[in-house]
Protein backbone atom coordinates (compact mmCIF):
# COMPACT_ATOMS: atom_id res chain seq x y z
CA UNK A 1 0.00 0.00 0.00
CA UNK A 2 1.26 3.48 -0.86
CA UNK A 3 1.90 5.47 2.29
CA UNK A 4 2.55 9.11 3.06
CA UNK A 5 3.53 10.37 6.48
CA UNK A 6 1.51 13.36 7.66
CA UNK A 7 4.30 14.73 9.86
CA UNK A 8 6.76 14.56 6.97
CA UNK A 9 4.37 16.46 4.70
CA UNK A 10 3.86 19.13 7.35
CA UNK A 11 7.57 19.59 8.11
CA UNK A 12 9.41 18.64 4.91
CA UNK A 13 10.45 22.20 4.04
CA UNK A 14 11.74 23.02 7.51
CA UNK A 15 15.36 23.99 8.11
CA UNK A 16 14.67 25.21 11.63
CA UNK A 17 17.56 24.58 14.01
CA UNK A 18 19.94 23.60 11.20
CA UNK A 19 23.34 25.25 10.79
CA UNK A 20 23.79 26.81 7.35
CA UNK A 21 27.19 27.98 6.08
CA UNK A 22 26.87 30.51 3.24
CA UNK A 23 29.80 31.55 1.02
CA UNK A 24 29.67 34.73 -1.02
CA UNK A 25 27.38 36.07 1.68
CA UNK A 26 28.00 39.71 0.82
CA UNK A 27 26.87 39.21 -2.78
CA UNK A 28 23.28 39.70 -3.92
CA UNK A 29 22.27 36.04 -3.95
CA UNK A 30 24.38 34.96 -0.98
CA UNK A 31 22.87 37.71 1.15
CA UNK A 32 19.31 36.74 0.22
CA UNK A 33 20.01 33.05 0.83
CA UNK A 34 21.58 33.75 4.22
CA UNK A 35 18.67 35.89 5.34
CA UNK A 36 16.15 33.33 4.05
CA UNK A 37 17.83 30.60 6.10
CA UNK A 38 17.72 32.90 9.12
CA UNK A 39 14.05 33.74 8.64
CA UNK A 40 13.37 30.00 8.37
CA UNK A 41 14.93 29.40 11.78
CA UNK A 42 18.41 28.19 10.81
CA UNK A 43 21.62 29.35 12.46
CA UNK A 44 23.62 31.11 9.76
CA UNK A 45 27.40 31.27 9.42
CA UNK A 46 28.40 33.81 6.78
CA UNK A 47 31.65 34.03 4.90
CA UNK A 48 33.29 36.13 2.22
CA UNK A 49 36.53 37.97 1.81
CA UNK A 50 35.47 41.38 3.17
CA UNK A 51 35.25 41.35 6.98
CA UNK A 52 33.72 44.84 7.17
CA UNK A 53 30.83 43.93 4.86
CA UNK A 54 30.29 40.67 6.73
CA UNK A 55 30.11 42.53 10.05
CA UNK A 56 27.51 44.88 8.58
CA UNK A 57 25.42 41.88 7.49
CA UNK A 58 25.68 40.24 10.90
CA UNK A 59 24.60 43.48 12.57
CA UNK A 60 21.63 43.73 10.20
CA UNK A 61 20.62 40.10 10.63
CA UNK A 62 20.97 40.09 14.41
CA UNK A 63 18.75 43.18 14.60
CA UNK A 64 16.04 41.00 13.07
CA UNK A 65 16.60 38.21 15.56
CA UNK A 66 18.64 35.92 13.30
CA UNK A 67 21.24 33.77 15.05
CA UNK A 68 24.36 34.33 12.94
CA UNK A 69 28.10 34.86 12.91
CA UNK A 70 30.83 35.36 10.31
CA UNK A 71 34.38 34.45 9.39
CA UNK A 72 36.26 36.19 6.58
CA UNK A 73 38.04 33.76 4.24
CA UNK A 74 39.18 33.35 0.64
CA UNK A 75 37.43 30.21 -0.67
CA UNK A 76 40.24 29.54 -3.13
CA UNK A 77 42.78 29.10 -0.32
CA UNK A 78 42.75 25.73 1.41
CA UNK A 79 44.13 27.05 4.68
CA UNK A 80 41.41 29.73 4.78
CA UNK A 81 38.67 27.16 4.25
CA UNK A 82 40.12 24.89 6.93
CA UNK A 83 39.97 27.83 9.33
CA UNK A 84 36.44 28.70 8.17
CA UNK A 85 35.05 25.23 8.85
CA UNK A 86 36.80 25.12 12.21
CA UNK A 87 35.30 28.49 13.17
CA UNK A 88 31.79 27.42 12.13
CA UNK A 89 32.03 24.23 14.17
CA UNK A 90 33.45 26.06 17.17
CA UNK A 91 30.51 28.47 17.02
CA UNK A 92 27.62 26.10 16.30
CA UNK A 93 28.97 22.57 16.76
CA UNK A 94 28.26 21.32 13.24
CA UNK A 95 27.39 22.24 9.64
CA UNK A 96 24.13 20.86 8.22
CA UNK A 97 23.72 22.99 5.09
CA UNK A 98 26.28 24.48 2.73
CA UNK A 99 25.25 27.15 0.23
CA UNK A 100 28.02 28.18 -2.19
CA UNK A 101 27.26 31.53 -3.82
CA UNK A 102 30.67 33.06 -4.51
CA UNK A 103 31.98 33.55 -8.03
CA UNK A 104 33.83 35.77 -10.47
CA UNK A 105 33.86 36.66 -14.16
CA UNK A 106 35.95 38.85 -16.41
CA UNK A 107 34.50 38.58 -19.93
CA UNK A 108 37.05 38.68 -22.72
CA UNK A 109 37.52 37.29 -26.22
CA UNK A 110 39.72 34.21 -26.19
CA UNK A 111 42.19 35.93 -28.53
CA UNK A 112 42.68 38.73 -26.02
CA UNK A 113 42.28 36.96 -22.68
CA UNK A 114 45.49 36.12 -20.88
CA UNK A 115 46.09 32.65 -19.53
CA UNK A 116 46.47 34.23 -16.09
CA UNK A 117 43.01 35.83 -16.27
CA UNK A 118 41.46 32.57 -17.49
CA UNK A 119 43.13 30.71 -14.62
CA UNK A 120 41.86 33.26 -12.08
CA UNK A 121 38.28 32.66 -13.25
CA UNK A 122 38.81 28.90 -13.00
CA UNK A 123 40.24 29.23 -9.51
CA UNK A 124 37.40 31.51 -8.37
CA UNK A 125 34.52 29.53 -9.87
CA UNK A 126 35.74 25.93 -9.96
CA UNK A 127 38.78 25.26 -7.76
CA UNK A 128 37.33 27.23 -4.85
CA UNK A 129 34.03 25.35 -5.11
CA UNK A 130 35.97 22.08 -4.94
CA UNK A 131 37.89 23.18 -1.84
CA UNK A 132 34.81 24.37 0.07
CA UNK A 133 32.75 21.38 -1.02
CA UNK A 134 35.51 18.96 0.02
CA UNK A 135 36.22 20.52 3.41
CA UNK A 136 32.57 20.90 4.41
CA UNK A 137 31.78 17.39 3.18
CA UNK A 138 34.58 16.06 5.39
CA UNK A 139 32.96 17.83 8.34
CA UNK A 140 29.52 16.46 7.47
CA UNK A 141 30.92 12.92 7.27
CA UNK A 142 32.76 13.39 10.59
CA UNK A 143 29.46 14.38 12.20
CA UNK A 144 28.07 10.95 11.34
CA UNK A 145 30.47 9.40 13.84
CA UNK A 146 31.48 6.58 11.52
CA UNK A 147 27.94 5.73 10.43
CA UNK A 148 27.34 4.90 6.79
CA UNK A 149 24.25 4.26 4.70
CA UNK A 150 22.33 6.96 6.58
CA UNK A 151 19.02 8.12 5.16
CA UNK A 152 19.12 10.37 2.12
CA UNK A 153 19.66 13.99 3.10
CA UNK A 154 20.37 13.20 6.73
CA UNK A 155 24.13 13.60 6.29
CA UNK A 156 23.74 17.15 5.02
CA UNK A 157 22.58 19.34 2.17
CA UNK A 158 24.83 21.19 -0.27
CA UNK A 159 23.56 23.74 -2.82
CA UNK A 160 25.92 25.38 -5.31
CA UNK A 161 25.11 28.35 -7.54
CA UNK A 162 26.40 27.68 -11.05
CA UNK A 163 24.83 29.16 -14.19
CA UNK A 164 22.96 28.50 -17.40
CA UNK A 165 26.30 29.37 -18.96
CA UNK A 166 27.41 25.94 -17.76
CA UNK A 167 25.32 24.54 -20.61
CA UNK A 168 25.75 27.03 -23.42
CA UNK A 169 28.72 28.89 -24.82
CA UNK A 170 28.86 32.65 -25.16
CA UNK A 171 31.26 35.08 -26.81
CA UNK A 172 33.79 36.35 -24.29
CA UNK A 173 32.94 33.62 -21.77
CA UNK A 174 35.52 30.92 -22.46
CA UNK A 175 36.65 31.20 -18.84
CA UNK A 176 33.26 31.50 -17.18
CA UNK A 177 31.45 28.84 -19.23
CA UNK A 178 34.33 26.42 -18.67
CA UNK A 179 34.39 27.03 -14.92
CA UNK A 180 30.62 26.71 -14.49
CA UNK A 181 30.45 23.62 -16.69
CA UNK A 182 33.22 22.10 -14.60
CA UNK A 183 31.35 22.96 -11.41
CA UNK A 184 28.22 21.19 -12.66
CA UNK A 185 30.19 18.03 -13.44
CA UNK A 186 31.97 18.28 -10.09
CA UNK A 187 28.60 18.33 -8.33
CA UNK A 188 27.35 15.34 -10.32
CA UNK A 189 30.48 13.36 -9.47
CA UNK A 190 30.48 14.40 -5.82
CA UNK A 191 26.91 13.14 -5.52
CA UNK A 192 28.17 9.71 -6.61
CA UNK A 193 30.76 9.86 -3.83
CA UNK A 194 28.61 11.27 -1.05
CA UNK A 195 24.91 10.59 -1.40
CA UNK A 196 24.32 6.83 -1.10
CA UNK A 197 27.15 6.24 1.37
CA UNK A 198 26.87 9.30 3.61
CA UNK A 199 23.37 10.69 3.01
CA UNK A 200 24.69 14.02 1.70
CA UNK A 201 22.58 15.54 -1.08
CA UNK A 202 24.40 17.96 -3.37
CA UNK A 203 22.77 19.94 -6.17
CA UNK A 204 23.31 23.06 -8.26
CA UNK A 205 20.94 25.85 -9.15
CA UNK A 206 21.54 27.37 -12.58
CA UNK A 207 20.18 30.91 -12.96
CA UNK A 208 20.57 33.33 -15.80
CA UNK A 209 20.91 37.05 -15.10
CA UNK A 210 19.62 38.25 -11.74
CA UNK A 211 19.79 41.74 -10.27
CA UNK A 212 23.03 42.68 -8.51
CA UNK A 213 25.43 45.59 -8.42
CA UNK A 214 27.20 44.14 -11.45
CA UNK A 215 24.05 43.50 -13.52
CA UNK A 216 21.90 46.52 -12.58
CA UNK A 217 22.68 48.13 -15.94
CA UNK A 218 20.83 45.31 -17.72
CA UNK A 219 17.53 46.05 -15.95
CA UNK A 220 16.67 49.21 -17.92
CA UNK A 221 13.51 48.14 -19.82
CA UNK A 222 14.40 50.52 -22.65
CA UNK A 223 17.90 49.13 -23.18
CA UNK A 224 18.82 46.88 -26.09
CA UNK A 225 20.41 44.40 -23.67
CA UNK A 226 17.18 44.03 -21.70
CA UNK A 227 14.99 43.72 -24.79
CA UNK A 228 17.31 41.16 -26.36
CA UNK A 229 17.45 39.05 -23.22
CA UNK A 230 13.67 38.98 -22.91
CA UNK A 231 13.45 37.25 -26.28
CA UNK A 232 14.76 34.15 -24.43
CA UNK A 233 12.75 34.62 -21.21
CA UNK A 234 9.23 33.17 -21.46
CA UNK A 235 8.51 34.36 -17.92
CA UNK A 236 8.69 37.93 -19.23
CA UNK A 237 11.29 39.52 -16.95
CA UNK A 238 14.77 39.16 -15.53
CA UNK A 239 15.29 37.61 -12.10
CA UNK A 240 15.49 39.16 -8.67
CA UNK A 241 17.65 37.39 -6.04
CA UNK A 242 14.60 36.47 -3.96
CA UNK A 243 13.20 34.51 -6.92
CA UNK A 244 15.57 31.72 -5.88
CA UNK A 245 14.58 31.44 -2.22
CA UNK A 246 12.11 28.64 -2.96
CA UNK A 247 14.79 26.61 -4.74
CA UNK A 248 17.25 27.22 -1.92
CA UNK A 249 14.95 26.15 0.90
CA UNK A 250 13.65 23.19 -1.10
CA UNK A 251 17.14 21.84 -1.88
CA UNK A 252 18.24 22.42 1.73
CA UNK A 253 15.31 20.59 3.30
CA UNK A 254 13.92 17.07 3.51
CA UNK A 255 11.55 17.89 0.65
CA UNK A 256 14.46 17.24 -1.75
CA UNK A 257 15.75 14.01 -0.20
CA UNK A 258 15.45 12.12 -3.49
CA UNK A 259 17.29 14.75 -5.55
CA UNK A 260 21.08 14.73 -5.84
CA UNK A 261 23.66 15.51 -8.51
CA UNK A 262 21.17 17.74 -10.32
CA UNK A 263 21.79 21.01 -12.12
CA UNK A 264 18.41 22.60 -11.48
CA UNK A 265 17.04 25.02 -14.08
CA UNK A 266 15.89 28.23 -12.42
CA UNK A 267 16.09 30.47 -15.47
CA UNK A 268 12.52 31.63 -16.07
CA UNK A 269 12.30 29.29 -19.04
CA UNK A 270 15.53 30.39 -20.73
CA UNK A 271 16.28 26.92 -22.07
CA UNK A 272 12.94 26.42 -23.80
CA UNK A 273 13.28 29.25 -26.34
Amino acid sequence: MVKVDKNFVNTMYSVEGKVALVTGATGALGRVAAKAYGYAGAKVFLTGRNANKLQELVDEFQAEGIDCAFFAADPAKEEDVDALVKAAVEKYGRVDILFIAHGFNKPCNILEQSVADWQYIMDADCKSVYIVLKKVSEQMVAQLGGAEKVASGQGGKIVVVTSQRSKRGMAGYTGYCTSKGGADMMIASAACDLSAKYGININAICPTVFRSELTEWMFDPESAAYQNFLKREPIGRLAEPDDFVGYIIFLSSNASNFITGAACDCSGGYLVC
